[in-house]
């Protein structure tokens, strides 16, 4: 118990010189402040100087009305000065006159306060509080660099309907032997979405990796035989309640995204590169490779036993992939088309082609 006091004793100490100020580290503090409200005041002045030059080169003002926004932007940013350094200042002020009412520690005294002896060994707490616009100006930097950055990253899951055109044509898609609404696609990846320009815009390039499960299911109780070089679809000698051919594949999409979020421009200049926060477009492509084909096959034999029989083998597809891909999206989320370019089966003018939704998550 006695230890607990102890420490419990100690850390109270700790916390009440942590809060402790000393007279230098405060007039520290103000000539920062000083320092810092001086560098802003003539930074957003030649932000607004850069601003007036350009409308200038475009011919928007004439040199004359631009000569005259600048006297008025440079007296009204010396009036800021002028009116924000006067306040620190005061609080200098007030400061020394603390010090002479011994309102306020100094350096000397403030070593004397700190130190404590257990034992015959004396400790000093040298725990003061860290300068609070010198915080805010870090968490500033921070969260400017994170939202000026020019990559950032996401979270892609995709899911939908799943099937095959033939000779690229969308009428293929009637009377097929796939099951439209059971024949699904899941996608899962990592992307980068990178601003073309420096400066806030709404033109990105995104890239990434991502693992796509196709799933085909045959109509009519069928499923997929290997015959040679070719793979064709034949009635299964039993009552199949699940028929479905998986092909896993890795792809490498790039798209050309354009997000129309509306960003923002503050007065010093900075800006804030808001991203998935209204509509976006993109459109481009994605090449890959197989990782593995599979048909499932559930069914009742002869004697009426249930079977879950799982086939492995290449299935005549191909190996490589690459195709086209578009979406069209809201916030995180969207509607997703995309088509393989080369054929799914060897010797075939059949190609894969997935609808559905995306979900781009920060």
């Amino acid at each position: 118990m006695k230890r607990i006091l102890i420490i419990l004793v100690l850390f109270c100490t700790t916390i009440a010189m942590a809060q402790e100020r000393t007279f230098e580290s405060e007039v520290k503090r103000i000539s920062k402040k000083i320092d810092r409200i001086t560098k802003q005041q003539k930074d957003s002045l030649k932000m607004k100087v850069k601003e007036i030059n350009l409308q200038l080169e475009d011919g928007k003002i004439s040199k004359t009305k631009a000569d005259e926004l600048k006297r008025e932007a440079a007296q009204y940013h010396a009036k800021r000065i002028e009116y924000l350094v006067a306040v620190q200042e005061r609080k200098l002020q007030q400061l020394v006159q603390d010090k002479v009412d011994g309102k306020i520690l100094g350096e000397d005294r403030y070593y004397e306060e700190s130190t404590f002896s257990i034992g015959s060994r004396t400790f000093q707490l040298r725990l003061t509080d860290e300068d609070y616009y010198d915080r805010q100006e870090r968490r500033k930097r921070r969260w400017q660099r994170r939202w000026t950055r020019r990559t950032t990253s996401q979270f892609v899951f995709a899911m939908g309907v799943n099937n095959v055109l033939v000779d690229h044509k969308l009428s293929s898609l009637e009377g097929n032997p796939y099951k439209f609404w059971k024949s699904r696609f899941y996608e899962v990846g990592f992307t980068f979405k990178y601003r073309l320009q420096k400066e806030a815009s709404k033109t990105y390039l995104k890239y990434g990796l991502s693992f796509l499960w196709n799933n085909l299911r045959p109509d009519g109780n069928q499923y997929h035989v290997v015959n040679g070089q070719q793979t064709n679809l034949e009635v299964f000698p039993f009552s199949t309640s699940e028929s479905r051919l998986r092909h896993v594949q890795m792809i490498f999409p790039l798209h050309l995204e354009f997000d129309f979020s509306r960003d923002r421009k503050y007065d010093d200049g900075t800006f804030r590169d808001y991203r998935n926060r209204s509509f976006r477009f993109g459109i481009g492509g994605f090449a890959g490779f197989k990782l593995g084909t599979r048909q499932y096959l559930e069914y009742r034999n002869a004697s009426g036993t249930k079977v879950e029989e799982l086939q492995k083998g290449s299935f005549n597809t191909n190996i490589y992939n690459y195709g086209i891909s578009t979406y069209f999206a809201y916030r995180s989320c969207g509607l997703y088309l995309k088509y393989d370019l080369n054929p799914l089966f060897k010797g075939t003018e059949t190609r894969n082609i997935s609808m559905g939704v995306r979900f781009d998550l920060d």
